[in-house]
């Protein structure tokens, strides 16, 4: 009697841990793979940054890297600048405004190698975050992938707001063109009491094509998980250094239109 009640008891013991097993949250979790998005012919990118409006805070011009810091310690930002372009410099880490924003329209231009390695997730990776709300990858990203024929969940290409909203189109170019990111950010409201009032939204084209049309977000991005607010102002932009082993990707003609 003993035995079997020994065995019953290891049998639910076994039992239960497997459940909380699967209970532990995972990165899969909140993947999504279905439905394809739609691919775009955006045709070619454009050979030289466009002008920017004359009422914008220029935010990279291809000369410096003045308007920027290092998000780890606040020292001026190490990337590499060459021939009016930056490149990511993955060791020395995420890149952000000195400069803190509410609402704004944002102009940003980008490219992958054209000699891209790797696949899915790590091919070309970076994030815009339109919000930096802490250091590494606080805040909400917008995803920078080499998305041309490279399969990974939708809500994790390019365009997508990671890990939430899928973009409306994949009008991604090959790997050496400039791809344009157009995006209009509106800021989280919060109660004076930390409560969330209104949440943000983002209405966002790549290569002229939506992607983003007028999207609500669920709170921060965040990797595992469910996302979630925490009060917060105005808040710096911010670009990913991800650690993803394919050659970094490059940035030119950043700028920013503070709106009410």
């Amino acid at each position: 009697m003993r035995a079997r009640i020994w065995i019953a008891a290891a049998i639910a013991t076994l039992a239960a841990g497997a459940a909380c097993w699967a209970q532990v949250p995972r990165p899969q979790d909140t993947e999504q793979w279905e439905p394809k998005v739609p691919v775009v012919d955006a045709g070619p990118g454009p050979v030289k940054p466009a002008r920017p409006p004359r009422d914008a805070i220029v935010l990279f011009d291809g000369t410096n890297l003045d308007q920027w810091v290092t998000v780890r310690d606040k020292s001026p930002a190490k990337w590499v600048v060459a021939d009016g372009v930056m490149t990511v410099a993955k060791p020395t880490g995420n890149i952000e405004t000195k400069r803190s924003f509410r609402n704004y329209q944002l102009h940003l231009e980008w490219k992958t190698p054209e000699n891209i390695t790797g696949e899915g997730q790590g091919r070309g990776n970076s994030g815009l975050f339109l919000a930096s709300t802490g250091s590494g990858d606080g805040g909400y990203e917008l995803q920078i992938l080499d998305s041309y024929r490279n399969e990974t969940y939708v809500n994790g290409q390019a365009g997508a707001i990671y890990k939430q909203h899928p973009p409306l189109a994949n009008p991604s170019r090959p790997p050496g063109q400039w791809q344009t990111f157009d995006v209009t950010w509106t800021a989280p409201v919060f109660n004076a009491d930390g409560s969330l009032k209104s949440p943000a939204r983002v209405t966002a084209r790549m290569n002229g094509v939506l992607i983003q049309k007028d999207a609500v977000l669920a709170g921060e991005t965040v990797y595992i998980g469910k996302p979630g607010y925490k009060a917060h102002g105005p808040s710096p932009i911010k670009l990913q250094a991800h650690g993803d082993p394919s050659p970094p990707i490059s940035f030119r003609n950043i700028w920013v239109r503070e709106l009410p």
